[in-house]
């Protein structure tokens, strides 16, 4: 369902992009021709032009980032009416697609994490390898990476960097993080990489010290866990019995996030004629794969990003859709309201 060994694609010319695990993501779709789906992370659109290949589909796209959307039209235009790509956080993906009147849909799909072309930008800060401001958001709304630093306190910067980042030197970065803007403000990738650098030694072989740090930001600044996990339940609200979700993760709390749901969604209660009588509710996933697939060597070889990808995939079941609380998958941290208001 990808491009062909020429890099040729149905829609939209050469494909500038095969997102990982990107067959055995579609082929966990299992596609029908004209089928409707959900590219929930847009980026490139290497998920879309494989979804519209198969005969009659339609694909509606959704992307937070304003520069991927403006970069859809050559795409938009050669699918002759059959993609729609909408700015948007993809855990409205439910509503999106009801606006353009689609009240149940066949699949979903979801790339999770930042995209090459956003780490590659220096203005967009999301990178240390290239100076630029401390933004890091993804949608360009909202507090940037450097408001964060500014505002928060050592405290709920050790718990963002610590929970977000897995960094095991989070106290001594919030430390250090909040003595040197107490001199100046930390306002460019380069300066907050240098002061994690002071308190963070990596050996050689071993990721840039500042590599969790900015993890962490950017996923507080962008609230992505709490994205996934809406979009988790929205997709369970739009896709039709039979509809499947796919999910690409790279980092192992969005994995959490994702078995977390599916596994509690899927679960079934075996009920013993000795025990008191359980109410159960009905599964409203079947789990496509049990364990999750990853990417094989040559994959691997091929884009070192994949080592950590996990796929996961499950069919929506006919069961009505359950009552959804956030809170009860995401880690306990400060909100990002709460900490532009100071506490």
């Amino acid at each position: 369902m990808m491009a062909g060994s020429d890099g040729s694609s149905v829609a939209g010319g050469p494909a500038r992009h095969v997102p990982v695990l990107g067959r055995a993501a579609l082929d966990a779709l299992n596609l029908r021709d004209g089928g409707i789906y959900i590219d929930g992370t847009f980026g490139a659109g290497g998920y879309s032009r494989a979804i519209l290949e198969a005969a009659g589909t339609q694909v509606v796209a959704i992307d937070r980032d304003q520069s991927a959307v403006a970069a859809s039209a050559d795409l938009v235009a050669a699918a002759n009416g059959r993609l729609t790509v909408v700015e948007e956080r993809f855990s409205a993906l439910d509503e999106v697609a009801k606006k353009f009147g689609h009240e149940q849909v066949d699949g979903v799909v979801l790339d999770i994490g930042v995209s090459s072309m956003q780490l590659d930008e220096a203005e967009r800060g999301f990178s240390f390898r290239l100076d630029g401001p401390l933004d890091m958001r993804m949608g360009g709304e909202g507090p940037s990476a450097a408001d964060v630093i500014a505002r928060a306190s050592e405290r709920d910067l050790a718990d963002i960097i610590f929970q977000l980042g897995e960094e095991r030197h989070s106290r001594a970065v919030a430390r250090a993080i909040v003595a040197a803007r107490k001199q100046a403000p930390i306002e460019t990738t380069r300066s907050l990489a240098g002061i994690v650098e002071r308190v963070v030694h990596a050996r050689p072989g071993q990721i840039h010290p500042a590599t969790r740090t900015f993890q962490a930001l950017r996923m507080f600044v962008n609230e992505e866990l709490n994205e996934l996990a809406e979009a988790l339940a929205a997709a369970e609200r739009i896709l039709k019995p039979s509809g499947r979700l796919a999910v690409v993760s790279f980092h192992s709390l969005e994995d959490r996030i994702v078995k977390t749901f599916l596994a509690e969604r899927s679960r079934t209660v075996n009920v013993s004629r000795h025990m008191p009588e359980v109410e159960a509710e009905t599964p409203t996933f079947a789990l496509v794969n049990r364990r999750p697939i990853v990417a094989d060597a040559a994959e691997i070889a091929a884009n070192p990003r994949a080592r950590s990808a996990k796929l996961r995939a499950a069919e929506r079941t006919a069961a009505p859709p359950r009552d959804f609380d956030p809170a009860q998958l995401l880690p306990r941290l400060p909100s990002l309201d709460d900490v532009m208001r100071g506490g």
